[in-house]
Order: structure tokens, then C-alpha cells, then sequence
């Protein structure tokens, strides 16, 4: 039986950051305000392309995993916030990587994407459909917020992830998945006025705004996610105590803490760094995956559970068994173009013209 061993992995994060005391130059906000209720104190805000962030993403993974660009046959891409969507983004990563021998797919599943992915690309695997697939997920999406909103526009930052699945005869990788949707809530989370269903002829198309319903997110968020953890461990014939880490989604520290609670699994198992860089959608879990590797949180053979929720309202968990290395076999020197403004540099032409706008 084939698995799909995490070979590589890397992270990408813009230099310039937001913190919650920038915020209050322009919004009516505090840093307690923020902190008490998302546990957020800054987050990364892009200056330049998203595909410019999930290409040194990706480089640096397949350096981890001591592979050429052309030994990759698929490039799997979860984002909602790609530089264009013809040609897919997928696309511009593989040529900028130089993954010539590799399919290529945006996956646009919100705040799953990068769990969608990993799922996909295991299942593609385990089939002997593919050998070796880079999953990407990230996101661009300090610059579609209302900046004149405090409820929505406080939880984002910018960031990508990429991690390269190779087959293998052990035991490893992903073993159980659990992924789905409550459509029925699909409008809690929205852009709005962005997509074919919107018209071009209003002048209110130009300011892209959000439908956010918090509790309606935090309640459903909470309940699928722990839901779905429950299922991918019985699926294994594990049980909570057999789980070494918890590397979910991070969108919230108060969503978090409710998710250990009702799984039943001990705080200090959760890895946590929304207070660094805020909800980056699909980006979170390959950048937390990143992290916890990098401090020593991972060891060979570890069982590593994550959980996801986003737009859709899409939702899933996974359940990975780590393979035996933990470090990188080399490092890549792949870096963003060089960044010479502050965040609120970056953001001000959005914001000025948020800030000015007459209400409707």
C-alpha cells in the first residue's frame, strides 16, 4: 500500500508588519480591544504578488525535501486571493519554479484550501496516479479587506506554506481525512462584490466588501471542526491520548481554546500563532506545520492532528503520522523582492479610500 510521506516543507512571511497599536492610527480600535477578543497582536501584510510569496514558499520547500522543481508532477494551490484566475496561479508557480513535468490546480476552498489540497494530493498518491506533489497554500488578503471595519478587517495578514508529498511504502503522512461543507451557511462568510454574479455597471463593485456573521462562524467553526477531529481518529483506531500535536487552522485563539476543550485534548498540545500573524486563511496550517517543526515540536513518528473551517462553509481534519526526519536535507535562498515600506505604507491607498467613503 502506497501513503503519502511530507517530505519538504517552508514557510514565506512579507516583512512589514501591522500591529494592533497601527490599527488605532485609523480605526476605532484598541489592543485590547483586539487581543481580548482574537488573541491577535500583528500580522504580515504583502507587498508584492501572492504568487511572488507561494514560489519562495515552495522553493524552500523542495529544498527541505532535496528535490528538483522537475521532479514535482502536480502543484496543488489553495487560496482565494490568486494574482489571476486565467491563467490559474498554479500555473505562474510552476513556471517561475521551473515544475515542468507538473500538472497544476488552484483549489479555492477559503480557509481549507491548504487541507483540501493535502487531502487530494494523498488520495493521488495512494491511486499511483502521482509520485511526487507540491501542496501550496496561502493567501494576498490584507488587500481585499474593508478597511474602515474593525470587525473583519482586524483578522487577516498575508503568508504561504508549502509542504511536497512524495509516495512511500511506510506508514506515514496523511492516514485519515474527513473533509465537507455546510452550504447551508455560505453566506456567513463572503466577499462581496467579487465574481461573475456581481455587476460590472455599479460603482460599488470597485469596494470589495465582507459578510462576516462572528457567532454564527465561531459556533459552526467549533462544532465541525471537533466533529471531524472525532471522526479522522476513528478512522485510525487512535484516540486523543495518542495525539502529540494539534496544528489547526488558526483564526481565532478563542476558537482554539473552545476546539481543545471539546476534543478534550490538553492546551499546551496546540500549536498556536495567531498572535504572530492573525488568520491567513489557507496559509495558517502549512506555515504553523513550518513553525512547529522548526522549535522542536514535531518528533519522528509523532501523530499530528489539524482541523480547518472556512468560507462555504467549508470544514475538514486530518490526521498525519510523521515520517523520521524533522530537519530540512538543505536550505534555499529564495526570498521576496526587497520591501521598503511599513504596512501602513503598503495599505494606505487602500485605506484612504475605505476611510473617505461615503456610506452607501
Amino acid at each position: 500500500m502506497l501513503y503519502a510521506e511530507i517530505t519538504g516543507w517552508g514557510k514565506c512571511l512579507p516583512p512589514a508588519v501591522l500591529s494592533n497599536e497601527d490599527l488605532t492610527t485609523f480605526m476605532d480600535t484598541s489592543d485590547e480591544w483586539i487581543t481580548s477578543r482574537t488573541g491577535i497582536k500583528e500580522r504580515r501584510i504583502c507587498h508584492c504578488n501572492f504568487s511572488d510569496m507561494a514560489i519562495v514558499a515552495a522553493q524552500r520547500a523542495l529544498a527541505a525535501a532535496d528535490l528538483e522543481a522537475t521532479d514535482i508532477d502536480l502543484i496543488l494551490l489553495g487560496s482565494l486571493t490568486n494574482d489571476s484566475y486565467c491563467p490559474n496561479t498554479a500555473s505562474l508557480v510552476q513556471d517561475a519554479i521551473g515544475a515542468t513535468n507538473a500538472a497544476s490546480i488552484d483549489i479555492n476552498s477559503a480557509c481549507t484550501g491548504f487541507l483540501y489540497g493535502l487531502h487530494i494530493g494523498t488520495n493521488l498518491i495512494k491511486t499511483g496516479a502521482h509520485k511526487k506533489i507540491l501542496v501550496i497554500g496561502g493567501e494576498f488578503i490584507s488587500h481585499y479587506m474593508n478597511w474602515a471595519r474593525r470587525d473583519v478587517a482586524v483578522l487577516f495578514g498575508d503568508a504561504c506554506g508549502a509542504v511536497v508529498l512524495e509516495a512511500s511504502e511506510k506508514e506515514t503522512g496523511l492516514l485519515a481525512a474527513k473533509i465537507g461543507c455546510e452550504a447551508d451557511a455560505k453566506y456567513a462568510i463572503q466577499i462581496t462584490n467579487l465574481g461573475s454574479s456581481y455587476s460590472r455597471l455599479s460603482e460599488d463593485f470597485l469596494y470589495i466588501d465582507w459578510n462576516f456573521e462572528g457567532q454564527e462562524v465561531f459556533k459552526r467553526a467549533v462544532k465541525a471542526m471537533s466533529q471531524a477531529c472525532v471522526d479522522v481518529l476513528a478512522q485510525t483506531g487512535l484516540s486523543v491520548a495518542d495525539v502529540n500535536l494539534v496544528v489547526p487552522h488558526q483564526a481565532n485563539k478563542r476558537i482554539l481554546d473552545a476546539l481543545a476543550k471539546r476534543v478534550g485534548i490538553d492546551e499546551n498540545k496546540v500549536f498556536v500563532n495567531v498572535h504572530k500573524y492573525g488568520n491567513t486563511s489557507a496559509g495558517t496550517i502549512p506555515v504553523a506545520l513550518t513553525e512547529a517543526l522548526e522549535e522542536g515540536r514535531i518528533a519522528a513518528g509523532d501523530y499530528v492532528l489539524s482541523a480547518s473551517f472556512g468560507a462555504g462553509l467549508t470544514w475538514g481534519a486530518g490526521l498525519m503520522k510523521w515520517g523520521e526526519r524533522t530537519q530540512p536535507l538543505s536550505l534555499s535562498d529564495a526570498t521576496l523582492p526587497p520591501c521598503d515600506k511599513t504596512a501602513l505604507e503598503i495599505l494606505a491607498p487602500h485605506i484612504k479610500r475605505y476611510t473617505e467613503r461615503q456610506p452607501a
